[in-house]
């Protein structure tokens, strides 16, 4: 597959894959709950609906700033699906998540202010264990490039396992589940009332939604890479982990947010450095 293929093929299919797991995500958390829930296709009935309605905003730097967000995931998700230097990627995904919270400090509303707070906290505690993926897999196969692991022979979850659960606590902060959705105020029962999406409307928060869809494609993939070949393994294990979180999601009491950093510094940056500290003891 060439680069453009590459390239269009996920800018097309990632937001379509991207409403259907949320929305198989509602399926399966309804009947874990004993409801029926919705339709898997609701994800894209609200986004239609959303697109629809009057789309009100405070000032034009909170327009510009959405609009940021959804680009720039654009070009993450894009470098990630064609091979590119993983570092670069990083940097990519970084740029998109901060403009987000821009966005959020865009406005008046200390409701938003609280939650951009809190999404700022969860891109600091996801982004170092990011970067030890790129040391992976420059350890593994020599260079940052996310190809490597496609090309790979050796699967990276099998050089790399304390690393994987590391990318499976970030996977939880990333895809805002229980116990570490603190930011957007995903359940009614939430002090900050829909958080970072306090002030977001009409078609920006159809946007929103869908940066939203293809972050979680983005992290699934990620977890893909660690099994990507062959690609049904990777694709098992990506299924299997978001499962994983919609389980947990349903156990989990929402805790605080120095929890979360002690979590994510303690537990993903500790399995993530002894990993690699193993590796460079045993080869």
């Amino acid at each position: 597959m060439t680069a453009v293929a590459g390239t269009w093929l996920s800018v097309i299919l990632a937001p379509l894959l991207g409403g259907l797991v949320i929305g198989i995500d509602r399926k399966l958390t309804a009947r874990m709950q004993g409801r029926l829930g919705p339709p898997v296709i609701q994800p894209f009935y609200d986004f239609i609906k959303l697109w629809s309605k009057e789309s009100t905003y405070t000032n034009g730097r909170q327009v510009f700033f959405i609009y940021t967000y959804f680009i720039w995931m654009l070009v993450s998700l894009i470098m990630l699906v064609t091979g590119q230097d993983f570092l670069v990627f990083v940097f990519t995904l970084a740029v998109a998540e901060v403009a987000f919270v821009l966005a959020g400090f865009s406005t008046r509303s200390p409701y938003s202010h609280i939650g951009s707070t809190r999404e700022l906290m969860q891109v600091l505690a996801a982004e170092p264990v990011l970067l030890f993926i790129a040391f992976a897999l420059y350890l593994s196969n020599g260079t940052f490039l996310a190809a490597s692991a496609f090309a790979s022979d050796y699967p990276l979850l099998l050089s790399h396992p304390l690393l994987f659960l590391a990318v499976l606590v970030v996977l939880t902060i990333k895809v805002r589940k229980s116990p570490f959705d603190i930011s957007t105020a995903t359940h009614a029962h939430q002090e900050i009332v829909r958080g970072i999406n306090t002030e977001f409307s009409g078609r920006y928060l159809a946007i929103v939604e869908l940066t939203h869809w293809i972050e979680t494609v983005i992290f699934l993939f990620i977890v893909f890479m660690f099994w990507a070949n062959p690609w049904w393994i990777g694709a098992i294990l990506a299924a299997g982990a978001y499962f994983l979180e919609i389980v947990v999601d349903n156990i989990s009491p929402r805790m605080s947010l120095g929890w979360m950093i002690k979590v994510a510094w303690t537990a993903g940056i500790t399995l993530s450095f002894a990993n690699l500290v193993l590796n460079a003891i045993l080869l």
